[in-house]
């Protein structure tokens, strides 16, 4: 299958899924994290256009050479406060912000000739000490500061659940992710996305409310090694 099939294939999973559901169809986020520019430019022809990163470094070379697509450019990965002004400057969102520190950084160097960053909030929903991300109790306080930079816009949250083998284990934490995102929702209009789901679990995720899920392997392949 060619990566423009392998696209229609995973468009339509994410159809049927939702439909099971009864849910709204989700975006896609293929995340592309080690993927050449050339595949993303095939998967670009294809009709999409949201692509994550998860390193500042990475992208800056991805984003020069793909810059005619005009493609619409997320990071996903753990963002270092010495990065945040590459970040503010490169991307049109920034899925991983989870500490006032990021916030104000973001802000100031956020170019006034481009629209305001679009940020998530990433939380670490399971309580994970290798994982990054605030806390459920800091959602709030951590949105308030994002709503009133005027360079940043507050559009929901971001998690990732503990990888369980069975990705079943994952629902509870999707669950409680949704949560979060309505009651932020009722207190900021601007929010509408809840980004959880990945190749192995978007079913689920979809299920229980995602907006947007975040694909790579069922996408490019496996990454080698």
């Amino acid at each position: 299958m060619t990566l423009a099939d392998t696209l229609r294939d995973t468009l339509q999973r994410i159809e049927n899924a939702a439909d099971a559901a009864h849910r709204p169809v989700p975006r896609l986020l293929a995340v592309s994290k080690t993927q050449p520019a050339a595949a993303m430019a095939a998967l670009a022809a294809a009709g999409q256009r949201s692509f994550g990163e998860n390193y500042v470094q990475e992208a800056v070379i991805k984003v020069r050479e793909l810059v005619e697509l005009s493609l619409d450019w997320h990071l996903i990965g753990h963002l270092q406060s010495n990065k945040a002004e590459f970040a503010a400057q490169l991307f049109d969102w920034v899925e991983t912000v989870d500490r006032p520190k990021l916030v104000a950084a973001l802000a100031r160097h956020r170019p006034m000739d481009r629209p305001p960053l679009n940020v998530l909030i990433q939380v670490n929903v399971d309580d994970e000490a290798s994982k990054h991300g605030c806390a459920p109790a800091e959602v709030p306080a951590l949105a308030e500061a994002i709503a009133a930079e005027s360079r940043l816009a507050l559009r929901g949250l971001m998690s990732i659940p503990t990888p369980h083998a069975d990705p079943e284990l994952r629902r509870p934490a999707f669950v409680r992710m949704k949560a979060l995102y309505d009651e932020l929702a009722t207190h900021h209009s601007g929010v509408d996305t809840l980004s959880m789901g990945m190749s192995d679990d978007y079913p689920i995720a979809i299920a229980e409310g995602a907006t947007q899920i975040r694909i790579g392997t069922a996408l490019f392949g496996r990454r080698p090694g």
